[in-house]
C-alpha cells in the first residue's frame, strides 16, 4: 500500500513551506505591481489583486509565527523523507529491472550450456566410435599381417631345415654312393635321390618333432622310419627274390644293408637338425612369438 502511495506521489506537485513562502512573496510582489498599474485595470481585477496581496501577507505572517515554526520544520522534514522515498523507489525499480535482465541472461547462459553439454556428449560418442573402429581395423590388419608374416617365416624355417638336411645327408651318403656307383651318371643319380629324400626328411622332421626336441625316441623313430622305407624301396628296385635258401639269405642280407645305409644317412641328417635346433640356428615348429 505504501509503495502504491509513493508511486502516485510524483504526479502531485509537492511544495515545502519555504517554497510556499516564496510563492506567496511572488504573489504579493505581483499584487503590488498590479496595484501600481491599477489605473489601467478594471475594478474587479484590482479587487482580486488586493485580495491576493492580503492573503500572501497573511500566509507569510502565519508561517513566521513562533508557534508554527515546528509545523514548518516538520513539513520540511516530511518533504525530504518523501523525496528520499521517491529516490529509493526509483532505485528499487532500477534494481528490479536489472534483476530481470540478469535472470534472462542467466537463463540464456544455462540454455547455451545445456546445448554445449549435449554437443560434447555427441562429440565424445563420435570419438569413442571412431576409436573403436580404428582399434578394430588395426587389430584386423595386424592379425592378417601377423598371420601372413608367421606363415612366411614358417615356410622359411622349413626351407632352411630342408637345405640343412639335404646337405648333411648328401655328404654322409657320398662314401656309399662312391662304393656302389660304377660311373658318374649313377653317382649323380644316386646323390640326387639322396638329396631330394633328405630335403623331404628335413621338413617332415621339423613338423614331427615340433618343440619336443629332447624326445630321443621321436627323433630316432622318424629317422629310422625314413631309412627303413627308403632302404626297402631301393632293395626292391634293384634285386629279384629267388625262392631258395641261398637266395632268401642273400636277399635278406642285401635288404638289411640297404636299410642300414639309409638309416645311417637319415640319422646324420637328424643329428644336424637337432644341433641347429639347440644352437637356435633353426626354429622348431611352431616358432616362438
Amino acid at each position: 500500500m505504501h509503495i502504491a502511495l509513493l508511486r502516485s506521489l510524483p504526479s502531485l506537485p509537492l511544495k515545502t513551506p519555504k517554497a510556499l513562502l516564496r510563492g506567496k512573496r511572488q504573489l504579493l510582489f505581483q499584487a503590488k505591481c498590479s496595484s501600481s498599474n491599477s489605473e489601467e485595470l478594471d475594478p474587479g481585477t484590482r479587487g482580486m489583486d488586493v485580495f491576493a496581496g492580503l492573503m500572501g501577507e497573511r500566509v507569510e505572517e502565519l508561517l513566521r509565527r513562533e508557534e508554527n515554526r515546528n509545523i514548518v520544520q516538520g513539513l520540511d522534514e516530511a518533504s525530504r523523507r518523501v523525496e528520499k522515498a521517491r529516490e529509493e523507489l526509483e532505485s528499487v525499480r532500477k534494481q528490479r529491472e536489472e534483476a530481470v535482465k540478469a535472470r534472462e541472461y542467466v537463463r540464456q547462459l544455462e540454455s547455451q550450456q545445456a546445448e554445449i553439454a549435449e554437443a560434447q556428449k555427441e562429440l565424445l560418442k563420435a570419438n569413442s566410435m571412431m576409436e573403436e573402429a580404428q582399434k578394430s581395423l588395426s587389430s584386423t590388419f595386424y592379425a592378417k599381417t601377423s598371420g601372413e608374416t608367421s606363415k612366411n617365416l614358417e615356410r622359411l624355417e622349413s626351407i632352411k631345415a630342408a637345405v640343412i638336411s639335404s646337405m648333411v645327408g648328401t655328404l654322409a651318403s657320398l662314401p656309399i654312393s662312391l662304393s656302389q656307383a660304377t660311373n658318374s651318371t649313377e653317382l649323380i643319380l644316386h646323390s640326387s635321390v639322396i638329396l631330394i629324400s633328405c630335403a623331404l626328411f628335413g621338413v617332415t622332421f621339423r613338423y614331427a618333432v615340433r618343440r619336443d626336441i629332447d624326445n630321443i625316441q621321436l627323433k630316432t623313430g622318424t629317422a629310422g622310419a625314413f631309412g627303413f622305407v627308403k632302404g626297402l624301396a631301393g632293395f626292391e628296385a634293384g634285386n629279384y627274390l629267388e625262392l631258395s635258401t641261398n637266395g632268401l639269405i642273400s636277399s635278406s642280407v642285401a635288404g638289411a644293408i640297404s636299410v642300414a645305409e639309409n638309416i645311417f644317412i637319415f640319422i646324420f641328417a637328424a643329428v644336424a637338425l637337432d644341433f641347429c635346433f639347440k644352437m637356435r640356428l633353426l626354429s622348431p615348429f611352431p616358432m616362438e612369438d
